[in-house]
């Protein structure tokens, strides 16, 4: 009895096991619990954070690269065209600049120089005052003869008389004819020195012409002295005019330099001073000082040709450049040619109306660029394409293109954007 209880006992556990219901997942109201992964400190946004600084560095490579555009520059650098040519020529120029060919000006200034030297001995002087007039004939067309020693009454009363002979030319268009003459007074002494005066003829006292042909000084009359007076070897005297003379013309190029009119030249050679007077002699003045010395004042006009740079850069490079198309062109060392007229003399040169003269030496002939133009062909064109412009540049010898930033294809399409800086210098 008890053996079978405990095999109903086994049984009955059995039975308990295998009948137990099964719970199906599906209709279970269980739910298996969640189960989260916790990341560390290291682990957490370690992804996120490159993608970010990906961004950061991409963003603003990009707006580099942008910026760069909007303050992009080029820069070109041209050589001009140059050709080296040597000089011998000789040509002529008209004074008349509307005329075809060479033209030539003049530029006219005069001054005075003085010096102080010491006498070497004293002497009796007896020295008339001396000057220069200008003689003007407005009686008539016809002109007029006036014979050495002529007599002209000054306003001052003192009679003074002409040192040569000559033709006052007549009235041409109502304007009176007009001759330079040298004047001394009639009597030696400090009594016929004076300032500017004007003059009548004194033979025509009395005739329709006394009124019609007259005179004026040019400047005062001085060197009238009676007395002792210091005396200054010939030596000295021409060393001290020749010193005076030197002087002066310094002097009279400085100031004629600033009186150059803007597109000539004046070269160094063509400048004439003359410093003689109606006589032929040299135009200076004595004054005796009281102090065993003698003032030496010298005046003087300079005469300047001015040539027309324009048209003689022209015909050199007519005569002196193979195949020359006309361009605009000039001579870089044009002021260093040596020039020399054929016939000069002493008198001045306002009443010549052409010369004939001669350039010679080494010259620099270079090609003009007109910047202008190439700046419109080049905005907004391909880098590539800069070559190829260029060819259409005959005067330009070669050319160097810098675009900033270095990456951009193409140049500027602004002006402003855009530097042409031209080599003459080369």
């Amino acid at each position: 009895m008890a053996k079978n209880l405990l095999q109903d006992m086994v049984k009955v556990k059995r039975v308990s096991r295998e009948t137990r219901p099964v719970l199906k997942k599906e209709t279970s109201s269980y739910e298996e619990p969640e189960v989260k992964e916790v990341k560390s400190k290291s682990q957490i946004g370690k992804k996120p954070r490159y993608k970010i600084w990906f961004v950061a560095i991409f963003s603003i490579g990009f707006c580099v690269f942008a910026i760069s555009y909007l303050f992009s520059r080029a820069v070109v650098t041209v050589i001009p065209k140059t050709q080296a040519v040597v000089l011998n020529e000789s040509w002529s120029a008209n004074k008349d600049s509307s005329v075809d060919g060479l033209s030539f000006d003049l530029v006219v200034i005069s001054g005075e120089e003085s010096k102080v030297i010491k006498a070497n001995s004293e002497k009796d002087v007896r020295d008339v005052a001396t000057g220069t007039v200008v003689i003007y004939n407005a009686f008539g067309s016809s002109t007029q003869l006036l014979s050495i020693d002529t007599r002209l009454e000054g306003s001052n009363g003192k009679i003074y008389k002409t040192v040569k002979k000559i033709v006052v030319p007549g009235m041409k268009d109502d304007v009176p004819g007009s001759v330079e003459v040298g004047i001394y007074g009639a009597e030696a002494g400090v009594g016929y020195n004076s300032g500017p005066l004007d003059f009548k003829i004194f033979g025509f006292k009395g005739t329709p012409k006394y009124s019609k042909i007259y005179a004026r000084s040019k400047g005062g009359i001085g060197g009238g002295f009676i007395g002792k007076a210091p005396v200054v070897s010939d030596t000295d005297k021409d060393m001290a005019i020749n010193n005076l003379k030197t002087a002066l013309q310094v002097k009279l190029l400085k100031e004629v330099t600033g009186q150059i009119p803007s597109g000539f030249v004046l070269f160094k050679d063509a400048i004439f001073l003359n410093t003689d007077n109606a006589n032929g002699e040299p135009n200076i003045v004595s004054t005796y000082n009281g102090d065993n010395s003698m003032t030496l004042k010298l005046k003087g006009t300079l005469d300047g040709i001015l040539l027309n740079e324009q048209k003689l850069t022209k015909k050199i490079a007519e005569d002196k450049v193979n195949e020359y198309d006309g361009s605009s062109v000039y001579i870089q060392n044009i002021k260093d040619l040596v020039f020399s007229i054929y016939s000069k003399d002493n008198a001045s040169f306002r009443d010549i109306k052409n010369i004939s003269f001669n350039l010679k030496g080494s010259a620099k002939v270079v090609w003009r660029v007109d910047e202008s133009k190439l700046m419109n062909d080049l905005l907004g064109k391909p880098k590539k394409d800069f070559s190829q412009i260029l060819l259409q540049y005959l005067n330009i010898d070669s050319a160097d293109l810098v675009v900033s930033p270095p990456w951009r294809t193409s140049l500027p399409e602004k002006m402003k954007d855009i530097k042409i800086i031209v080599d003459y210098a080369k």
